[in-house]
């Protein structure tokens, strides 16, 4: 059977499956109970643990993410970057659109809707390292917001996904996390450390898509309260909820290209939409004076922040802000890695991390510069009340800056449609990652098991909001995906091993060294080395 997995004939694994389905499902349902009958408790607990994490192992998650942009440049520089996805003539599965939208969906979008303006302005008027409401708050704020959305958060993306992609399509191996530590471990990758692995997989999944459906459908509900004065409760935010999770239910029913896809392919139009409006309507020219302004800054101070650890300032900002969006970053990076990998088939290394390293953050940083940069200058210029709203609630700080701008009603309606949208296409691609590895690595897993998912997914979200459990739970999403630091590790040492004995790469090598053996065989005698003519000892040597 083992032969069977690495040609890729085997179809969906299902030696692996049943564990990893039991013990996340037990533990994922123990911990709802927990945080809701003991939410005090629990939140003690968890944000304890998150607390103890930040404090005590921030460097390392410093050192993680470095480490993983570095070798997502390598993986694209290097000699490993025309290695194709799949077999060496296949062509992309997806084309570049539909690539990039279905990535940017699963990635990130809705942080582009809920912090694109509140995080600018927060860094503005609480910075770290600057006077409060300054114009060097202002520049700095910015390099704040595309560091936390920058390269280091897609350079995991991009290490966990190449790798998964790698060992699936090139190995025949399933498209599970245990297939990254195959060049490690062997056989045993269907054994308790692969079970292991693929469980803290589905349990950081299930909570960051949870946590952040809770939270997104508080954003939807001020939303609507702005439109139609319908009042922010907690009725109509399970309300929320359960129409959000019957249209992620039926998305991932329909499949990745019935659903998903369509989706994806709707957000990002209208994102696009949406940011064309921005540009047109707002202060154009400084949006784009801005944005080159602000990528220069940001390069310019990259390394500085990359490494920068507060071990002098003896403050808590960054355990607050920056080693946060690490583990948070590294805690997604089970489901979106995954996803990613699934819809990457036939591209080459060197097109995949391009793509996913700098595609969708060149695309958020010009969204931040459009959203929060003109928000910042509003509070330079005047008092537009952003900085209050924004304290007040994270969420409605998008909302409060399209009363500047002309057709509000109708904006704000649009944001509210968008907001629903990215959670529906956020929640199907994890229903649909759970899936596939709970189904033992499948790439196109039961129907049955995506329904279960994705209900669950909405019930557990309902279930913390009565509770007042979420701020707990979005803890304990970060603890328990903590240990994915050091799996990233041993992911990229396993990659670079994959990758180095690659037959691609033995064939060139193959063919260099026969090269080098006919060029040695035709060199004259003195030129290889052999002192025995007496030759001058520059010759002798070869050189």
């Amino acid at each position: 059977m083992a032969s069977e997995v690495k040609t890729g004939r085997l179809g969906p694994f299902p030696h692996v499956s049943i564990p990893v389905f039991s013990i996340s499902a037990g533990l994922i349902v123990a911990f709802i109970l927990f945080g809701a009958l003991f939410p005090e408790t629990s939140g003690a607990i968890f944000l304890g643990a998150q607390a103890a994490v930040a404090d005590y192992f921030g460097w390392f998650l410093i050192l993680v993410t470095n480490l993983a942009v570095a070798a997502s440049l390598y993986l694209a520089i290097g000699p490993y970057g025309s290695i194709r996805l799949g077999a060496q003539t296949e062509t992309p599965q997806y084309g570049l659109f539909s690539w990039i939208a279905m990535m940017f969906s699963a990635g990130i979008g809705i942080g582009l809707l809920y912090w694109g303006v509140a995080e600018p302005l927060t860094h503005f008027y609480a910075p770290p390292l600057q006077e409060a409401e300054s114009v060097a708050a202002a520049e700095q704020a910015m390099v704040l917001s595309f560091l936390h959305w920058g390269f280091h958060g897609w350079g995991v993306y991009c290490i966990v996904g190449c790798a998964l992609a790698y060992f699936h399509y090139r190995k025949g191996l399933p498209l599970s996390i245990r297939s990254a530590l195959y060049p490690i471990i062997g056989e045993r990758i269907y054994g308790p450390w692969g079970h292991a692995v693929d469980i803290l997989a589905v349990f950081g999944t299930m909570f960051g898509v949870v946590t952040s459906l809770g939270l997104g459908v508080m954003q939807i509900n001020a939303g609507l309260d702005t439109l139609f004065g319908i009042g922010n409760n907690i009725v109509v935010q399970l309300l929320l909820i359960a129409f959000i999770t019957g249209l992620a239910t039926l998305s991932v029913l329909a499949g990745l290209d019935g659903g998903i896809k369509r989706l994806s392919n709707f957000n990002i139009q209208m994102s696009f939409v949406l940011l064309a409006f921005m540009v047109i309507a707002g202060p154009t020219l400084y949006i784009f004076d801005s944005f080159v302004e602000n990528m220069g800054n940001y390069i310019n101070e990259f390394i500085y922040f990359s490494f920068w650890s507060e071990a002098y300032s003896g403050t808590n900002w960054q355990v607050d802000w920056t080693i946060f969006y690490w583990a948070w970053w590294i805690s997604w990076s089970p489901f979106v890695g995954i996803f990613i990998a699934r819809i990457s088939r036939g591209r080459t290394i060197r097109e995949f991390t391009l793509g996913v390293l700098f595609v969708p953050a060149t695309i958020m940083f010009f969204w931040f510069t459009a959203f929060g940069g003109v928000a910042i200058q509003m509070e330079l210029a005047g008092d537009p009340g952003l900085i209050a709203v924004t304290q007040e609630a994270y969420g409605n700080a998008i909302f409060r800056l399209m009363e500047f701008y002309p057709l509000t009603d109708i904006i704000t309606g649009l944001l509210v449609i968008m907001i629903v949208m990215w959670f529906v296409t956020s929640s199907d691609s994890a229903s649909f990652v759970i899936d596939m590895l709970t189904a033992g690595g499948e790439a196109d897993p039961p129907k049955v098991q995506r329904l279960f998912w994705a209900i669950a997914e909405g019930a557990i979200a309902a279930v913390l909001l009565v509770a007042g459990g979420l701020s707990a739970l979005q803890a304990a999403a970060v603890v328990a995906g903590f240990p994915f630091a050091f799996v990233i590790l041993v992911m990229m040492y396993g990659l670079m091993r994959g990758l180095s004995r690659d037959h691609l790469v033995l064939y060139r090598y193959e063919q260099w060294y026969e090269t080098e053996k006919e060029v040695e065989a035709n060199l004259p005698k003195a030129y290889k080395g052999e002192e025995a003519l007496g030759g001058p000892p520059e010759l002798a040597k070869g050189t």
